[in-house]
């Protein structure tokens, strides 16, 4: 294939990634499946049976998710929560909700809700059941900033929304197409390999407010309006 028809079709789908900095690769390869301060533990990855998946802070400043079987994070389901929830590959997930989280703060910056076909939100923390875990007792804001570690790259995304059970490792649609452009990802189907880091941030410089570019006509557009503030939230951290 040819370098132009490789710009097209990268346009075409819309996709961007970032390159991983070098902090960040040694926070990946360092933290797999280790943990000495687990926040929070008895989590699955969508499969009841696996109750390996734990929300570590191990890492200044922030919280991610492992599995503490060796060498793994998590997967990445698909969540297609608020609004035209059953618009696009949304279509199929059979345990939608039109309404996500944190719809009454994002709607003060003029949209009905998070949309996940557009919006790349993270799905992090888990109310309701036993166990359960809240990333805002431990310093983290709605609709602040999140990393995602995929593929070898740096994605950005906001936390939009919270799991009502004990799976973890769910993103948006559009959050999984950033990551896995080349996976037919929809409402039913995700990433099985629990190769995904998540990162969340605590304190309010993590929260991009009206900087976020909340009526995008695109993913990438909307990424591109917080990346400033993953950049500067990325390079805070160390291994």
């Amino acid at each position: 294939m040819r370098l132009s028809e490789i710009l097209a079709v990268a346009l075409a789908s819309g996709a961007t990634a970032y390159d991983l900095p070098d902090n960040l690769r040694n926070i990946y390869y360092k933290h797999k499946g280790q943990c000495s301060n687990v926040l929070a533990k008895g989590f699955t990855n969508g499969d009841s049976k696996n109750k390996n998946f734990e929300y570590c802070g191990d890492i200044k400043g922030a919280i991610f998710m492992h599995s503490s079987k060796g060498g793994e994070y998590t997967n990445m389901d698909i969540d297609c929560d608020g609004a035209n929830n059953t618009a696009g590959k949304c279509a199929n997930d059979k345990s939608g909700q039109g309404i996500t989280a944190f719809q009454d703060e994002v709607k003060k910056f003029g949209i009905s809700d998070l949309d996940a076909n557009l919006h790349p939100y993270i799905v992090f923390g888990n109310e309701d059941h036993s166990p359960h875990f809240n990333p805002q007792e431990y310093g983290m804001e709605p609709l602040s900033v999140m990393a995602v570690v995929c593929k070898n790259q740096v994605h950005y995304g906001i936390w939009g929304d919270t799991n009502g059970g004990t799976s973890t490792g769910e993103s948006s649609l559009a959050m999984a197409k950033l990551c896995f452009p080349d996976e037919d990802l929809s409402g039913d189907s995700g990433h099985d390999a629990n190769d995904v880091l998540f990162i969340g941030f605590s304190g309010k410089d993590a929260v991009p407010g009206k900087t976020a570019d909340w009526k995008a006509k695109s993913t990438k557009d909307f990424e591109d309006s917080i990346k400033s503030i993953g950049d500067k939230l990325v390079a805070g951290l160390s291994a």
